[in-house]
């Protein structure tokens, strides 16, 4: 598809504008909402200073331990690699390239992504154009193209091996997520208005919309198998979706008394796209049947909001992250608790390692960490972030890992 690059970016353009502007757009009216926003975001240099007391030191939040040839020194713990330290505002998103692991892309609140090399630590682009925070980054499936989005309300994509630009395109409001489909150049994108936008890269044609929620859409993504989209919201809904018509083929919501009743904030899917587990604020996930929308069991372990979920892809186990600081491993046939895993402090994200029963995790404690959900067992922990790691990502073969952090860095760890 790369050889009509090169004719794309004004008829492309023209072409969603004319289409929003018929049909969907609404005026944007939430310029001051997304400025509180950001700002929420960046207490982190006072809550630092006032946890050290010591701003003389550059070090303020940082983790030490004792040295390892002195025991009466203390020294900077930083487990890390490599680093990218361009952003200087929280990083929001990264990704890795699905073909080639050394290249990653990442997005912050700073409104620019970056891609860089996380071997050498090198800026190959910058990529601007955001108005407001980059909230989320992805590669395409193949890995030709990138696109970062945010609270501005658009999508950018760029050529990844060039950096050259290929779309904008917007119309909803703060976007929360994006999602390519896991078989083409498609772009989801789900935002804070309720809606969820679909559009054909890199051309920029807009093919759907799907309204349904009510609240903001916390997460989303296709299907595995690409025939299908799910989303959650605040509203208490889950939605499964048929990508081609729009149309909403199960929907369940806290009117069923046996669903959630307080907001939703994470989905995953099994690789089969028959499986979802969701998570919700009450700290309590539900595990559904895509294929029929039905309730399949209530998982219920978590003292705190339910902020991240994910399925094994070799052992039928699921895993879900709360701000209770805990992990809970499912066995998704019994539908019982395996085993719980702990941060000392809320779990911001989890992910399984592809193909593989390791997990790893990231924390407000300011740390990543690696399990073995067979056992229970850590197997690493890394540290070398000055505040809350926001996102991470890992490679197919689990041996690296790329962390973006409140405290404006992102960091490289290696198994």
């Amino acid at each position: 598809m790369s050889h009509n690059n090169e004719h794309i970016e004004q008829p492309k353009q023209e072409n969603n504008d004319e289409i929003i502007d018929d049909e969907y757009i609404r005026p944007e009216d939430i310029a001051e909402e997304t400025i509180i926003d950001l700002d929420q975001g960046e207490p982190m240099e006072d809550e630092s200073d006032d946890d050290q007391g010591e701003p003389s030191t550059g070090l303020e939040g940082y983790p030490m331990r004792p040295s390892a040839d002195d025991e009466n020194m203390m020294e900077l713990a930083d487990d890390s690699v490599q680093g990218f330290f361009d952003h200087r505002e929280p990083v929001y998103g990264v990704a890795l390239h699905p073909k080639d692991s050394t290249i990653v892309i990442s997005g912050g609140g700073d409104d620019k992504s970056y891609l860089w090399r996380n071997d050498t630590g090198e800026k190959l682009f910058q990529f601007d154009g955001h108005t407001d925070s980059v909230t989320a980054v992805a590669f395409s499936v193949d890995g030709d193209y990138v696109a970062s989005a945010g609270m501005d309300g658009k999508v950018r994509v760029w050529k990844a091996h060039t950096g050259e630009f290929c779309t904008a395109v917007e119309g909803p409001d703060e976007i929360v997520w994006i999602d390519w489909h896991p078989k083409g150049n498609i772009v989801l994108a789900g935002a804070s208005d309720s809606t969820i936008w679909m559009w054909a890269m890199p051309s920029g044609k807009f093919m759907n919309i799907f309204n349904g929620h009510i609240g903001p859409v916390t997460a989303g993504h296709f299907t595995a198998d690409g025939k299908k989209i799910v989303s959650v919201a605040e509203d208490t809904s889950l939605i499964i979706w048929d990508p081609k018509s729009a149309a909403a083929l199960h929907r369940l919501s806290g009117e069923d008394a046996r669903f959630h009743t307080e907001p939703i904030t994470s989905i995953a899917t099994n690789k089969e796209s028959t499986l979802a587990v969701t998570g919700c604020m009450d700290g309590k996930a539900r595990l559904i049947n895509i294929t029929s929308g039905q309730i399949v069991a209530s998982l219920e372990n978590h003292t705190g909001s339910i902020e991240t979920a994910d399925f094994c892809d070799v052992l039928s186990l699921a895993a879900t992250g709360s701000t209770d600081g805990n992990i809970s491993i499912w066995d998704v046939q019994t539908q019982r608790l395996r085993s719980t895993l702990s941060h000392e402090d809320a779990v911001v994200k989890v992910k399984f390692v592809k193909n593989s029963p390791l997990l790893v995790s990231c924390s407000a404690d300011k740390s990543v960490k690696m399990w073995d959900v067979r056992t229970g067992q850590l197997i690493k922990s890394w540290i070398g972030h000055s505040d809350t790691v926001l996102d991470f990502a890992v490679s197919d073969d689990g041996k690296t890992i790329v962390t973006g952090s409140d405290d404006g860095t992102c960091l490289v760890f290696k198994v």
